[in-house]
């Protein structure tokens, strides 16, 4: 099952290489195109934007989408990254812009990260950057921001003063 969603995102030009529809001017690359971190952590890839056509390309629009390889994961983009759409000035032949992206890892698994690019002025379809793989390993712990402490604490001086009251209650 799993062969079968990596070659279809070879299919659609994800995984290898530099993806742009046929005849399209845009191409976009990416880098690192591959990443690992914990949860919780931040991580960041860049995009490069480049016109390799004869004219310039109008303003453009840089989109970011997250998926997770795992169809039992759930993600939600707008939690990886509170800046995923960005709006591009027009790009003069031979240019190129380079976009940083920074994605917060807010779940574990293997995931997906892409940039689409979109000519709003225009019918063609959209241009995507090679997929940026990011492998989330899980944290456990028990002391998640020191809270441990006052977990095991707070119980046990609330004990402590009941008990020192039920104490005194006998003595007296």
């Amino acid at each position: 099952m799993m062969r079968h969603r990596v070659a279809a995102l070879v299919l659609m030009g994800l995984l290898t290489g530099t993806a742009a529809p046929a005849g399209a001017a845009v191409r976009v690359s990416a880098a690192p195109t591959t990443l690992a971190t914990d949860i919780g952590e931040t991580v960041a890839f860049t995009t490069t934007i480049t016109n390799e056509g004869a004219r310039a390309e109008g303003a453009l629009i840089a989109h970011l989408n997250i998926l997770s390889i795992d169809r039992a994961t759930y993600v939600d983009p707008e939690d990886w990254s509170t800046s995923r759409t960005r709006y591009l000035p027009p790009l003069p032949p031979g240019g190129t812009q380079t976009l940083r992206w920074a994605v917060k890892a807010v779940g574990s698994g293997v995931f997906s990260a892409y940039v689409a690019i979109v000519r709003p002025e225009s019918t063609q379809p959209p241009t995507s950057s090679p997929a940026v793989t990011i492998s989330v390993a899980s944290r456990r712990t028990l002391n998640s921001g020191g809270i441990l402490p006052l977990a095991i604490g707070v119980p046990l001086l609330l004990a402590v003063g009941v008990g020192t009251l039920r104490v005194r209650r006998r003595a007296a």
